[in-house]
């Protein structure tokens, strides 16, 4: 396998082969083979982030407050707060601050866990449940639409790169394994 720093490697020209070139030339030795996978990674999933958000912002919703209530969806249960940070991967207090807006917003319910009144459940209400349901086939087929530039078989092969790298920092950075 070639890198960027190997000539045979074909000439980028993405945001990210500039950043590299740049340090280059003010630090020739340097290996950039992590930048280039790396920033890469980081860059595509800002503009993800970005493309992705179009419908939701229909729902009017963020894309965090997004995940808040797939989370409750997906699970099909009640949540605690911690819960719901640990499967959206947010602090404690951003949860709360989504949990505040999404509940003036009719969308989510919070009562009182009967056996610790310390602390409190979170599901989905009805029109919660209506609007992820309503969302989720748009937001599904926007990213496919910002995928189709590439073709089945190298996204196939990339979710496959992608997961193991992912297994491998979740277990060494301790995040959850499923």
């Amino acid at each position: 396998m070639t890198t960027a720093n190997d000539p045979a490697e074909p000439a980028r020209h993405d945001s990210v082969a500039t950043v590299v070139r740049q340090w280059r030339s003010v630090h020739p030795g340097i290996d950039t083979a992590p930048m280039e996978l790396i920033g890469r990674v980081n860059r595509c999933a800002a503009l993800f982030q970005q493309a992705e958000d179009a419908p939701l912002r229909r729902g009017g919703l963020s894309r965090a407050e997004f995940d808040v209530l797939g989370a409750l969806r997906r699970t099909g249960d009640e949540l605690t707060p911690g819960e719901l940070a640990r499967e959206t991967y947010s602090s404690g207090a951003a949860v709360t601050k989504r949990l505040r807006r999404l509940q003036e917003r009719g969308l989510v319910e919070r009562r009182t866990d009967p056996h610790d009144r310390r602390v409190s459940r979170v599901t989905l209400t009805e029109a919660g449940t209506a609007l992820v349901d309503d969302l989720l086939p748009d937001q599904l087929s926007f990213e496919s639409a910002v995928l189709d530039g590439l073709p089945q078989d190298e996204r196939e092969r990339l979710v496959g790169l992608l997961g193991e790298l992912l297994g491998q920092l979740e277990g060494r950075l301790g995040g959850p394994r499923y």
